[in-house]
């Protein structure tokens, strides 16, 4: 059994109290705050029994509330970028706050990141929820939404439920950063990554997918067997990864599957990613800079630290021919993705 308690961690302006829930089993010791459904952090041991928290993050309530990173946090309603911040629905066109270059990111200025959550504990874990309403952040629709942390041995599982009363675009996901080696380490180039996909989204400059979709067989993207970061982002022109790698066909059956795998030989550790998801963002912190300062006044750099953040393809909305990025009344957006921790 996994042990649930709680504890005030402190009060958001005009929300109200913030809670820290630990979920804590015999070899991994969660945090979650009620803000943001933020994971504050993830403890597991290395080869020689030696425990460390492996995300990213602050010690108090005051940075999570700016949080300008989005560490930890659930981002919604749509992850990711939208191409100019508009899409169009039923010949309607809607325009979102622009708050990454010319393009809106992760659900905008105030997105369900900024949101202090109900909570509700269930069986081996947690579950918050969040109303956002028609017209919240420029979307359109009733939006009732939940996430729901399980904590069962060494895996951690998340459980997204949504529903809407006017169809929405909805793409959420988990923007926990990692570094296996223990946060405030400073880089993740001895991490060796394997992510099984056949093909990954190439960018414009500001970041947006062109629409093709690309095999990785003779590329740098090529993560289908173990690959030292370090060396690779060498090679690999441009600040870093920052793309979708496709782990499914669109309107292929989304079946849970092994998605990604990080190993750090280091310590040991392993982390193992499942993901009912058409795609996985692969993100090497490249826009962090050194200047936030984290747990115990570390400082995050550049490559400190990679996301895998399980999610519908980016600008989805305004792209055809890839996956359905829209939620209708009378339909449940459901998805589900595990994180599991072990060592070699």
């Amino acid at each position: 059994m996994t042990e649930v308690c709680k504890e005030l961690f402190g009060t958001a302006p005009d929300q109200g109290p913030v809670e820290k829930w630990i979920l804590r089993s015999d070899s991994v010791s969660v945090e979650i705050l009620s803000l943001g459904c933020v994971i504050k952090s993830i403890k597991t041991a290395d080869r020689s029994g030696q425990s460390a928290d492996i995300v990213l993050g602050y010690d108090d309530l005051e940075g999570y509330l700016s949080n300008p990173r989005y560490f930890g946090a659930v981002v919604g309603r749509v992850a990711n970028r939208i191409a100019k911040g508009r899409f169009v629905i039923n010949e309607k066109e809607y325009k979102l706050a622009i708050n990454n270059g010319p393009n809106a990111l992760h659900g905008g200025l105030k997105g369900f990141n900024k949101a202090v959550w109900k909570t509700e504990v269930v069986d081996n874990g947690l579950k918050l929820s969040h109303s956002s309403p028609d017209g919240d952040e420029g979307y359109p629709g009733n939006l009732r939404t939940s996430v729901t942390y399980r904590l069962e041995k060494n895996t951690l599982s998340m459980l997204y439920h949504a529903q809407t009363d006017q169809t929405t675009p909805i793409n959420l996901t988990n923007h926990s950063y990692f570094n296996l080696a223990g946060q405030g380490k400073p880089d993740i180039y001895d991490h060796e990554v394997t992510i099984s996909a056949e093909s990954y989204l190439p960018v414009d400059d500001t970041m947006i997918p062109t629409g093709e979709i690309k095999a990785v067989e003779n590329t740098l993207f090529d993560l289908r067997k173990p690959v030292l970061l370090g060396s690779r982002l060498k090679e690999l022109p441009g600040p870093g990864f920052d793309h979708n790698f496709c782990l499914c066909t669109p309107g292929e059956p989304q079946l849970e599957k092994k998605c990604a795998s990080v190993v750090h030989p280091g310590t040991g550790r392993v982390m193992e990613v499942s993901t009912t998801q058409p795609g996985v963002q692969f993100y090497t912190s490249n826009f962090l800079d050194g200047t936030l300062k984290g747990k115990g006044v570390a400082s995050y750099p550049k490559h400190s630290a990679f996301c895998l953040e399980t999610q519908n393809w980016p600008d989805a909305v305004n792209q055809a021919h890839f996956p359905d990025a829209l939620l209708r009344p009378g339909k449940e957006y459901t998805h589900t993705t595990r994180y599991t921790f072990s060592v070699v």
